[in-house]
């Protein structure tokens, strides 16, 4: 495989600070005038007519209740109940403080699966449609400031509609094959926030190496255009590291975007720039303060963090920094026990962290999800790269698209500020284009959405189809399931075997390449970086009912069968990297090398050297 740096990892120093930033339901963007909702909510089951919509019809009432952020299908929620029920709402009293009175309030949800209406005292107050990305209300009118304000949220989540991003969740009443208990209605937290008119909406930053600067990008709302210097509107812009200030700029702003160049102060040698790089080994963070300021009067201030950090592809490699990297990921699917898709803390989101980095891994595939924005900042501090994945629909068509092209956007939007993230996978293994090697408009839309994700985010690279046909993108990944060690090293051995493997083989039945003159190109030194995505999936199977790609008999007789399949990916000089199949059991899916309750199936460390390749391969 190619190679990667093989610095030890560094200890990351426990933090009051971070923790109460990964507390924080966005950690990129954080004001200290906010307040959570999660917790108990009034909620009741519906069927969508419009009498029964809150702000319709006094009399509606919540029978039930329900613990939010948890979705009413897991027992987390304190319901439990996997059923049918497209539409569902949700009541609660809110106490916004009378000191917020002379601010704006802004009420956000973090996901709400799939459509949601929101009123406020029975006052509409926002739309949204899509289940995985955040929304906002500016409800300040609405509130009445007497302690006991209403918010009414109704979701609605046609469990049929496979025309609609969803991921894993099943459309089948019970979880079956690779699919799982679905999510309705809330999922992420629920805070409410107190702004100013004119505030920061946004910061991104890029880096740029050469340069050794960071471009810096501020958004804001409320900014008039045509705002001149004269109008005294600037934002102070403060990095540091480790408490020390690298830069302090005072900036004029005159409209609803500032952009700016960051230069830092440059070592000049490797060694010492290395100090400054953010890499999963040394996952060195900038703190970013950004105050916003009339005059000399302060009117917004948030805290966010960065860091100096490049991917990209060069010839038949993934580049960190600008060196080549090898990528050891592993698939994480995000699922939970009690929770389903919601994780029971921060800390716990941690521990997947500090769980993965422990299996010798240094980055994950988040598989048909976008994950919690706490998960990526403990990724960017504890350091683990991460493939943010777009959620598949299944039934291709004009609302399809439509409905990924606004997810692809508002994802973007979301987690491009974090480091850990070095790659959107747009599409896998043909979901929600069923007949991409017979239809040219299924293969127009996955290049269409390839080129969306590099337009909204040129810094990173983009997987077209992961797994399956190549039809954009820029890497060919590859999912083999062969179970025998031996079969991986004839195919995927050498840049020969790799040649015939994408010519000839065909997993799942379905072609890696489309055109005959694409696999010289790409298997040649100099094509596009090729990686095997998905492999392994070994249960163990005496736990229960269940299934895996393949089976073997005990903890013993596991960890060596994954030894030799590490061994066999590790003896390529051909592969840019790997991702195994998976990190923790799914439901009845049994291949994760830890328990969905995340105890591992195997010797910690015996995995993680083989993770790394230095565990040997069985004989």
């Amino acid at each position: 495989m190619a190679s990667t740096l093989t610095s030890a990892p560094s200890s990351v120093p426990d933090s009051d600070a971070w923790r109460d930033a990964t507390r924080h339901p966005r950690p990129l963007l954080r004001r200290s005038a906010w307040r959570s909702l999660d917790g108990t909510w009034q909620f009741r089951y519906g069927h969508g007519t419009v009498g029964e919509l809150p702000g319709h019809a006094a009399a509606t009432t919540y029978p039930l209740q329900v613990v939010v952020p948890f979705a009413p299908e897991s027992p987390a929620s304190g319901i439990g109940d996997g059923g049918f029920h497209p539409v569902v709402g949700y009541r609660r009293e809110i106490d916004v403080p009378e000191s917020w009175r002379d601010r704006r309030v802004l009420l956000h949800f973090g996901a709400v699966d799939r459509d949601a209406d929101v009123w406020v005292n029975a006052q509409h107050v926002v739309r949204h449609e899509g289940g995985y990305t955040p929304f906002s209300a500016d409800i300040t009118d609405a509130l009445r400031f007497d302690g006991r304000d209403v918010v009414e949220v109704r979701a609605e989540d046609d469990p049929l509609d496979l025309g609609a991003p969803r991921g894993k969740q099943d459309w089948e009443r019970e979880p079956h094959s690779i699919w799982y208990p679905r999510t309705t209605g809330i999922w992420q937290s629920v805070w409410i926030e107190a702004v100013a008119a004119i505030r920061v909406e946004g910061v991104r930053t890029t880096t740029d190496l050469a340069a050794f600067a960071l471009d810096l990008v501020v958004d804001f709302t409320g900014v008039a255009h045509g705002t001149t210097v004269d109008a005294g509107l600037a934002v102070r812009v403060v990095l540091s590291r480790d408490g020390e200030r690298v830069v302090d700029e005072r900036i004029a702003v005159t409209g609803q975007r500032v952009e700016r160049r960051l230069h830092l102060p440059d070592p000049g040698i490797d060694d010492a720039r290395d100090r400054w790089l953010w890499t999963p080994e040394h996952p060195h963070l900038l703190d970013l303060e950004i105050t916003l300021f009339f005059a000399d009067e302060v009117i917004d201030e948030v805290l966010s963090y960065t860091a100096l950090r490049t991917v990209e592809v060069s010839d038949d490699a993934f580049v960190l920094n600008g060196r080549p990297y090898g990528l050891r990921l592993v698939l994480d699917q995000g699922y939970w026990p009690d929770g389903h898709l919601t994780a029971p803390s921060s800390e716990a989101l941690e521990r997947d962290v500090a769980l993965t980095k422990a299996l010798g891994f240094n980055g994950v595939r988040k598989h048909q999800k976008l994950e919690d924005p706490r998960y990526l900042a403990w990724a960017d501090r504890l350091g683990l790269l991460v493939w943010a994945e777009l959620p598949s629909a299944y039934a291709f068509g004009p609302r399809t698209l439509e409905r990924l092209g606004s997810l692809l956007f508002a994802a973007v939007r979301r987690d491009a500020g974090h480091p850990s993230l070095v790659a959107w996978v747009v599409a896998n293994e043909s979901w929600g284009f069923p007949d991409l090697p017979r239809r040219a408009d299924q293969r127009h839309a996955v290049q269409a959405l390839v080129h969306m994700a590099k337009a909204l985010d040129p810094s990173r690279p983009v997987v077209g189809n992961d797994g399956w046909e190549v039809v954009a993108g820029d890497l060919v990944d590859v999912h083999d399931y062969a179970a025998d060690p031996d079969v991986l090293v004839a195919r995927y051995g050498d840049p020969e075997r790799l040649a015939r493997t994408l010519e000839r083989h065909r997993p799942s039945g379905r072609r890696v390449f489309l055109d005959a003159e694409l696999v010289a190109v790409d298997t040649r030194r100099g094509g596009r970086p090729v990686l095997l995505t998905e492999f392994g999936g070994v249960r163990i199977a005496r736990r229960g009912p269940g299934w895996g790609y393949a089976q073997v008999a005990d903890a013993e007789a596991l960890l060596e069968r994954y030894r030799a399949l590490l061994a066999a990916v590790h003896e390529s000089d051909v592969l840019a990297g790997f991702c195994y199949t998976q990190l923790t059991d799914t439901f009845q899916e049994q291949n994760g090398l830890l328990t969905m309750d995340r105890r591992p199936k195997a010797d910690t460390a015996a995995l993680a050297l083989a993770t790394r390749g230095t565990g040997g391969r069985a004989s």
